[in-house]
């Protein structure tokens, strides 16, 4: 048995199929097939049901892929002993971050840790909140920056900053004379919502203590653009609520509209996850080093309520 051999079954069970599972481990399909066929026969079970389309895992097989992550897991381990030992801080590092937070945040400290750590090779994936925690546990994302609380038992959540929610009320909204504002002031029927599956939405929900299930009298939204719900705002179809960092660029015009609540604010917390088998922790680490230190001078809100991401 060996840790090629382990990385190619994990790669057949994920792919469920060998050509794709080959072309993804940049090895040619006989080497791969012929690779897990001698696991196969050394451990004397079938570990793939070859006679299904897509090919499956079979019931010993689900539990031999299990300890497999487990065991490539463990030997990735020796490098980074190697790489910390050494001080190196390099190689590829594959981030996660939900769309509600990329656009504002990867162009305040991208720049800044490309050039102070030019031997990391940042892979950058936009992803919801469910797949960046699946990612994680199956080791295809070393980190993401969510929303938490997560709950997760398998993953560490380290606190970035905290960003407090803020309203979008235009003039003519029967908020729009109110100086600030509070919870209880918000209806969850005129407020316009992120489609399904955005956490943010779930924050505001939760926020609201409104059923997760909503149906408009007139419309139905499925967006994922705060600009969007900002412009339909604008259109006199409802209020909305908008994290900080979306509100520093908005035009003049468009921030006369901002709200902010009376403390302590309504926000979430924005953090740095990644598997508690800590992976690459070094290149981690220099990540949530930066990421703190350029945050710090735009956003410095300690007075919050945080609002739960969890479907609650």
């Amino acid at each position: 048995m060996t840790i090629t051999q382990l990385r190619y079954v994990l790669a057949v069970a994920e792919y469920q199929n060998f050509t794709l599972a080959a072309e993804k481990s940049f090895v040619t399909q006989p080497t791969l097939s012929m690779q897990v066929q001698k696991l196969e026969d050394e451990l004397d079970v079938q570990i793939f049901d070859r006679g299904k389309k897509p090919i499956s895992v079979t019931e010993v097989g689900k539990k031999i892929v299990a300890q497999a992550k487990n065991i490539v897991n463990e030997a990735n381990r020796i490098k980074d002993i190697v790489d910390q030992e050494k001080g190196y801080i390099g190689g590829d590092y594959t981030l996660g971050i939900i769309p509600t937070i990329m656009p504002t945040l990867l162009p305040m400290f991208l720049k800044t840790f490309i050039t102070k750590y030019p031997k990391v090779n940042l892979i950058l994936k936009e992803q919801n909140t469910e797949s960046l925690i699946e990612n994680l546990q199956d080791g295809h994302l070393d980190a993401a920056i969510a929303a938490t609380p997560l709950e997760v038992d398998t993953i560490i959540e380290r606190p970035l900053y905290y960003e407090p929610f803020v309203g979008y009320v235009p003039k003519n909204h029967r908020l729009g004379s109110y100086s600030t504002l509070e919870v209880e002031n918000l209806d969850v029927s005129d407020i316009l919502l992120l489609q399904d599956g955005h956490c943010f939405r779930e924050g505001v929900l939760n926020l609201c203590k409104a059923p997760k299930k909503l149906g408009g009298d007139h419309f139905q939204l499925q967006s994922g653009s705060f600009e969007t719900l900002i412009n339909l705002s604008n259109e006199g179809l409802g209020m909305t609520l908008l994290p900080f960092l979306n509100t520093l660029e908005l035009e003049d015009d468009k921030k006369q509209n901002l709200k902010y609540f009376k403390e302590p604010s309504p926000a979430r917390e924005v953090s740095l996850i990644y598997h508690k088998s800590e992976l690459k922790i070094q290149i981690t680490e220099a990540l949530r080093n930066v990421i703190s230190g350029v945050v710090r001078g735009a956003i410095a809100f300690q007075d919050v309520k945080i609002i739960s991401p969890l479907n609650k």
